[in-house]
């Protein structure tokens, strides 16, 4: 079959399109014929290398994908074929061998915990085996760009927000990066919970996109200090929540955003992950400081539910031929456009 692969890290030259083995399904797998597969800042970061993983080349990346089952493994009785389903990649290495269930508490954070596309080979290919249990259903009508673009992102702007954090209605909620993936899933799964939202942007074009997803203030940080406005229109109270996958560019002024007992959200650190840690404001302010990474089958399922009725969307920016990933790597790492990035496989055009 034709895939996405790299035999080695670097930069986006590294990126080819070709022939690679077809996948064997496993008891516990389900072979999918992929229709279309999202990028996230993750296939970034594995393509160049990141510390204390070290890949299998060539490496097929991909964290984000949906389609038709085409075959099943012998312990599969959920899906069949001619089911379409939506993949998410946080998985356990026991996650093969279970088939349908039972569900883990909280498999996020079990100890062989992995995130499928950056610590083993991944989905963006004609087909993919993948564990039974990351697959949630996908109900006709739902387009493929959607269905195979929203399970990483809103699932994990869904479990920083609902679960992590614990917003409720009414509260003030800061978003950084919110013409990205988990930026604009976090605006609007905050917006949906009844929250004032206040988005950061770096341009007029991305604050506007912001405030169509549904963020009630719109802070342009290239022109101001975030951290001043949200002072200005929160009356020097402060916001309750910031949600934040930014790192060490934003972590000053984020503490900074929080009211007294405010909380601090965070997912990654794609400008660094050593910052100042600001240790006398956490404590005097008697601040929180959460981590979240991925969310549970459970939770994906819950976001998914809102996602295929319609009430949360997500924004494409481009769509292109898996042969093209460079260039959808190029959108990504530029901060071009609002969104995901979406590939389809060649064959599927």
């Amino acid at each position: 079959m034709q895939a996405v692969k790299f035999t080695s890290h670097g930069d986006r030259d590294v990126i080819e399109y070709g022939e690679v083995p077809d996948p064997e399904v496993d008891r516990g797998e389900v072979l999918v014929d992929v229709k279309a597969a999202a990028l996230n800042h993750l296939d970034v970061w594995t393509r160049r290398g990141l510390p204390g993983i070290d890949l299998s080349f060539p490496h097929v990346p991909g964290s984000d994908m949906a389609g038709v089952v085409d075959a099943v493994g012998e312990a599969v009785t959920r899906f069949e074929p001619g089911d379409r389903v939506a993949f998410f990649a946080a998985t356990t290495d026991s996650d093969g061998e279970r088939g349908d269930g039972p569900p883990r508490d909280d498999p996020t954070l079990s100890s062989d915990f992995s995130i499928i596309g950056e610590h083993s080979q991944g989905v963006h290919a004609e087909y993919a085996a993948v564990p039974a249990a990351n697959l949630i259903p996908v109900p006709e009508g739902v387009d493929w760009e959607v269905a195979g673009s929203a399970a990483l992102v809103f699932g994990t702007a869904w479990r920083m927000l609902i679960h992590r954090a614990e917003v409720q209605a009414g509260e003030h909620v800061l978003v950084h990066g919110a013409s990205g993936g988990v930026g604009h899933a976090a605006v609007q799964i905050a917006d949906h919970a009844g929250c004032t939202v206040y988005a950061t942007g770096s341009s007029e074009a991305k604050l506007d996109h912001a405030a169509d997803c549904g963020a009630d203030h719109a802070i342009n940080y290239e022109e101001t200090d975030f951290a001043a406005a949200v002072d200005d229109l929160t009356d020097g109270r402060g916001v309750d929540v910031v949600v934040d996958h930014v790192g060490e560019a934003t972590y000053d002024g984020s503490l900074r955003s929080l009211r007294k007992g405010g909380r601090f959200v965070t997912c990654g650190a794609t400008t660094g992950g050593n910052p100042d840690a600001g240790l006398r404001r956490i404590f005097w302010n008697q601040l929180s400081v959460i981590g979240s990474t991925m969310a549970t089958p459970e939770q994906v399922a819950e976001v998914l539910d809102l996602v295929w009725a319609g009430d949360l969307e997500p924004e494409i920016r481009a769509t292109l031929p898996m042969s093209e990933t460079a260039r959808a790597h190029e959108l990504i790492e530029n901060r071009e456009g609002f969104g995901k990035v979406v590939v389809i496989p060649d064959s599927e055009l």
